[in-house]
C-alpha cells in the first residue's frame, strides 16, 4: 500500500509499504479521507524528528477485524480522532482525558501512524481508549473526516459558556475560525471576526458573522468598542497561530470577560506578553482550551449530521496521497479552508 512519510521540513515521501495486520482484539481501515489540520502545518514546516505517518483527522470503512473483535464489522464506517488516553492518571480517572498524563497521538506521536496512508490500523488500545464513532448514516466520508476538528471547538465552546446575547470576537477565520463561528452563532452569540486576508475574511462570510474585521487596516478595539457599546465583548477566541492576537484580546474583552487561547503557537515564537494590570483590576479569565472528551466527537458528527456546522462549506480542496506536496502547500497559503488528503 501507499503511505505518505513527513520526511523533513516541508517535505513528505510517498512510500509502497505491506498494509497492517490486525492482531485478535484490532482492525484495518480503508482509509477515505484525511484532512490537513494547523498543527500538521506546524510540524511540517518545522520538521519530523524522524520519519513517520501524520494525519489524524480521519474517516474510513473497515476492511478486516481480528478474529476476538466483536464490537465492530467488515464494512462499519468510521471516524476517527487522534487522542489515545491511559485512563489511569489523575486526568482520567476525573474523566478529563484530553489531560491525560500518558496521552498519545494516532498520527501526531511517531509510534501511532496516521491517516495520510491508503489503509490504517486501530490497535485494541485505540478501539478502547481511543475516540471512534460510527459515521451517521447518510454523512460522506469527507464530511465525517471535518468531525474531529469541530469536536475540539464544541468543547470550547461547553468550555466557555457560550449563550444567547453574548458577543464572541473569533481572532482567525481559517477552518477553524470559521467552526468557531457556526458553533458560537447556533448557540446564539453575536460574533465578530477579525482575520487579516482578504481571501478568508470573504470566506468567512459564509458562516455569517455579524461583523468581519481587517485588523491591518482598521482599528479593532475601536470597532469593539463601537459594536458593544464601549463594554468590550464577552469571549474572544484566539483561533490561530500569532501570539500578538492573544496579547490584544485582553485588551478587548469585557470586565469578567473569557479568553480562550485555542489556536497553539509555533515552538520557536510562544511567549506572550499580557497587560497584568487589565487581567488583574478587571477580572479577566485567560485560558487555554485543547481538545475534548471523546464525547464531543459524537456531538460533532451529530451537529454536521443536521446541518448545525456547515461541513461543505469548510472543505474547499480534496487531493489523491500522490498530491500530498500540493494539498499542504495550498492548506498553507491562506487561500483555503479545510483541504482534504483521499488515500
Amino acid at each position: 500500500m501507499k503511505a505518505a512519510y513527513l520526511t523533513g521540513k516541508q517535505k513528505f515521501e510517498i512510500r509502497n509499504i505491506d498494509p497492517p495486520k490486525p492482531g485478535p482484539r484490532d482492525l484495518v481501515i480503508e482509509v477515505k479521507a484525511c484532512g490537513v489540520c494547523g498543527s500538521d502545518l506546524r510540524r511540517w514546516k518545522e520538521g519530523p524528528s524522524e520519519p513517520y505517518i501524520t494525519g489524524h483527522e480521519v474517516a474510513g470503512v473497515v476492511i478486516e477485524v481480528g478474529e476476538k473483535l466483536e464490537k465492530y464489522a467488515v464494512g462499519d464506517r468510521l471516524a476517527i480522532a487522534p487522542d489515545i488516553h491511559c485512563g489511569e492518571c489523575y486526568y482520567c480517572r476525573h474523566a478529563l482525558f484530553n489531560l491525560c498524563d500518558n496521552l498519545h497521538f494516532l498520527g501526531i506521536t511517531p509510534a501511532y501512524p496516521g491517516g495520510f496512508a491508503q489503509q490504517m490500523l486501530l490497535t485494541d488500545e485505540v478501539l478502547n481508549l481511543g475516540v471512534v464513532h460510527r459515521i451517521p448514516d447518510g454523512m460522506s466520508y469527507d464530511h465525517a473526516s471535518v468531525s474531529e476538528p469541530c469536536s475540539s471547538v464544541l468543547a470550547c465552546h461547553e468550555q466557555a459558556g457560550t449563550s444567547i446575547g453574548d458577543f464572541v470576537l473569533v481572532m482567525g477565520a481559517g477552518p477553524i475560525g470559521c467552526i468557531h463561528t457556526a458553533v458560537a452563532k447556533a448557540r446564539g452569540a453575536k460574533v465578530i471576526i477579525s482575520e487579516p486576508s482578504d481571501v478568508r475574511r470573504e470566506g468567512a462570510k459564509d458562516f455569517f458573522p455579524d461583523v468581519v474585521v481587517d485588523p491591518f487596516n482598521e482599528d479593532l478595539n475601536q470597532i469593539v468598542a463601537k459594536v458593544t457599546q464601549g463594554l468590550g465583548v464577552d469571549i474572544a477566541i484566539c483561533a490561530n497561530p500569532v501570539p500578538a492576537t492573544q496579547t490584544q484580546a485582553v485588551e478587548v474583552v469585557r470586565k469578567r470577560g473569557k479568553v480562550i487561547l485555542f489556536g497553539g503557537l509555533p515552538k520557536s515564537n510562544h511567549m506572550v506578553p499580557y497587560d497584568g494590570n487589565l487581567i488583574h483590576y478587571n477580572e479577566i479569565e485567560v485560558v487555554g482550551s485543547f481538545s475534548y472528551h471523546p464525547e464531543f466527537h459524537a456531538l460533532a458528527l451529530d451537529a454536521i449530521a443536521r446541518g448545525v456546522i456547515p461541513a461543505d462549506k469548510l472543505i474547499t480542496g480534496t487531493y489523491p496521497l500522490d498530491e500530498i506536496d500540493t494539498a499542504f502547500n495550498i492548506a498553507s497559503s491562506g487561500n483555503a479552508l479545510k483541504v482534504l488528503v483521499k488515500p
